[in-house]
């Protein structure tokens, strides 16, 4: 049984428009790199899609997608339940990205310790990474963690 206090805690933390999303999104704007956001015709719903590119930029939270940083501590006490939806959005992510990659899509995982917390990257060298991988034809896949 799922402690209700932990339950209600849990579901309050947003699935989209976080901040390390929106702190990528608006360096990207700054930039120049124009996206959409959230296509409803694209499985999951991948945070931006920049069609100009033929990419997408997926902004994941460490927790909930089972990074190995110091975010995600599998040793923590995790309820069955939680460990299920946890293990439920890593197969969710690991059949989306094979859908975007088998469709032409090149992707692109920015990892929420690599935005915010002690081992984030300054913003500007990440997005200078992002647009780097953007103009690079040849990348099809890449990820951005933070430093440690």
């Amino acid at each position: 049984m799922v402690d209700p206090t932990r339950s209600r805690i849990m579901s309050a933390i947003k699935g989209k428009d976080t901040k390390p999303e929106f702190l990528v999104r608006r360096a990207l704007h700054q930039r120049g790199i124009r996206y959409r956001l959230h296509s409803k015709s694209m499985p999951g719903r991948p945070d931006m899609v920049l069609p100009r590119y033929e990419a997408i930029i997926l902004v994941n939270g460490c927790f909930w997608h089972k990074h190995n940083c110091h975010l995600f501590n599998p040793n923590r006490s995790l309820s069955p339940a939680w460990s299920g939806k946890i293990e439920a959005n890593v197969a969710r992510d690991r059949r989306n990205l094979g859908y975007y990659l088998e469709n032409g899509w090149k992707v692109m995982v920015v990892w929420e310790c690599a935005v915010t917390g002690k081992s984030r990257r300054p913003l500007e060298k990440l997005v200078d990474s992002i647009v780097s991988w953007l103009k690079d034809e040849q990348a099809s896949y890449s990820e951005i963690c933070g430093f440690g």
